[in-house]
């Protein structure tokens, strides 16, 4: 958990100077769709520590006596199977004693969710450093940065388990310049592919192919977080993360690393980006060992990270205190029946069709033409008609504040003979070679019906943000 030098107003937040037994909220640190984070202060220990509240906003809000109440009895399921990984998570962690990942000292059940209390890490997330420190982002300190990160991964994965979050603001890069891997977001994931959104909503440029799908024959595994380790260091080095995978398996526009040679960096350290940012998981280091040879780093263990950087909120030349040896983690008040669903393990997905090539003409031209697409002044957002976007050209581009510009391409699974019907609305749309249609979104809410002769699957969707989806609402 990081520290914020500005507060968040975080709406259902617990008031300052609530107690947790010997905890006491202090503030607010950090707030999103699925739980807030709070500084507070152990009275037993006499340090500050972080609590993370599992507080899914979307499923529920804070009563009047500070308990959880749902927004109605339908989220009944999805909340609990939030709360079931959130705890999932938290004994995951708090198996691990690797300082390169989030610590958890303590875990419990109160007020209708539940809590994970960790080590308070200060400093900014490698998204923020990004903004505040472009010109310090080097070869050199990449090549830094890199070992006790690699270890904190390998830790991970020699334990059989994967992360699927890497990303620039899941890493925390302490004041000592220490990097920190943290939380898993489990229950985000659980939540999104329990809920009547089914759409597989991951982090456009990170995700690889295989983490957009959920049956076939291509396991996910360690490769899989490499790919994403590769997205978050070729956005480090150019400022952008690679095309959006989806995208990618239609027309792959990835130019890799080693053409574009970016100043200042040396050939194999692009090299190996490139190669783990293949398409294809075999194609990519099967290991955390197998990409620093690439590089030619090493794999720090948990000694050499020590040994290598500064105790966290130490200051030079001040006198430092022997290390105390962190507690085993405790278990508060756990509902044991909540927590006994399987590990976090690597799953199998499918293997998107190669025929979805067969798309790259119609989606990538579709993406460009629906920015310029006027208002039809229909009560449902606009969508670009993918049969016709090809052949017709407005007869004059509207002025920017008047169209509403495509925001989310959504890949559609369509059988033969089936028809759409966006909120409905009946739309055109005609599949590729691969099955696969296109549509272009602009922000709102959608419900898309298929339809098959008197059978109908329907499928929500919220787009609020930019990103690829891949759905298929006959599953």
């Amino acid at each position: 958990m990081s520290a914020n030098d500005n507060p968040k107003t975080v709406p259902n937040a617990l008031p300052d100077g609530y107690r947790f037994n010997e905890f006491e909220i202090k503030e607010v640190i950090g707030g999103g769709g699925f739980g807030i984070v709070y500084r507070a202060w152990d009275h037993q220990l006499e340090r500050t520590i972080a609590i993370k509240e599992y507080m899914p906003v979307s499923l529920a809000v804070r009563a009047a006596d500070l308990t959880l109440e749902l927004r109605g009895e339908r989220f009944q399921k999805l909340f609990n199977a939030g709360l079931t990984s959130f705890i999932q998570e938290a004994r995951l962690l708090a198996r691990f004693n690797h300082p390169g990942l989030l610590h958890v000292l303590r875990f419990w059940e109160q007020n209708g969710t539940a809590y994970m209390g960790t080590l308070y890490y200060s400093g900014m997330t490698l998204k923020e450093w990004q903004v505040t420190s472009p010109a310090s982002i080097t070869e050199a300190w990449i090549r830094r940065l890199l070992p006790p990160l690699l270890g904190a991964i390998s830790t991970i994965h020699q334990a059989g388990y994967l992360h699927r979050d890497i990303s620039l603001d899941n890493i925390q890069i302490q004041e000592n310049q220490l990097p920190v891997l943290l939380d898993f977001g489990s229950a985000r994931k659980e939540i999104g592919n329990l809920s009547d959104e089914t759409e597989i909503m991951l982090k456009p440029g990170f995700a690889p192919i295989e983490q957009y799908s959920e049956e076939g024959e291509v396991e996910q595994g360690p490769w899989t977080d490499i790919y994403a380790l590769g997205a978050v260091l070729h956005n480090l080095i150019t400022g952008n993360p690679p095309p959006v995978s989806v995208v990618r398996c239609i027309e792959d526009n990835y130019q890799p690393l080693v053409e574009r040679q970016p100043e200042g960096y040396s050939l194999p350290l692009l090299h190996a980006i490139d190669c783990a940012l293949a398409m294809k998981p075999g194609d990519r280091p099967q290991t955390i060992d197998a990409f620093a040879a690439l590089i030619d780093l090493p794999v720090s263990d948990v000694e050499a990270v020590v040994n290598s950087f500064p105790v966290p909120g130490e200051s030079p030349g001040l006198p430092v205190e022997e290390p105390v040896e962190a507690a085993a983690p405790v278990v508060m008040a756990m509902n044991h029946a909540a927590a006994s669903a399987e590990p976090v393990t690597p799953r199998t997905v499918r293997k998107l069709s190669p025929g979805l090539l067969g798309l790259a003409a119609v989606a990538i031209l579709a993406v460009i033409v629906a920015i310029w697409l006027a208002n039809r002044h229909s009560a449902t957002p606009e969508v670009v008609n993918n049969s016709s976007a090809m052949t017709q050209a407005p007869a004059s581009i509207p002025s920017a504040a008047a169209v509403p510009a495509a925001l989310a391409t959504v890949y559609l699974k369509l059988e033969s003979g089936e028809s759409v019907v966006l909120n409905g609305q009946p739309v055109e749309v005609k599949p590729g070679s691969s099955g696969f249609a296109a549509l272009n979104l602009a922000a709102g809410q959608y419900k898309i019906d298929v339809k098959n002769g008197s059978e109908t699957h329907t499928q929500s969707l919220t787009i609020d943000k930019p990103g690829t989806w891949l759905i298929n609402p006959g599953n």
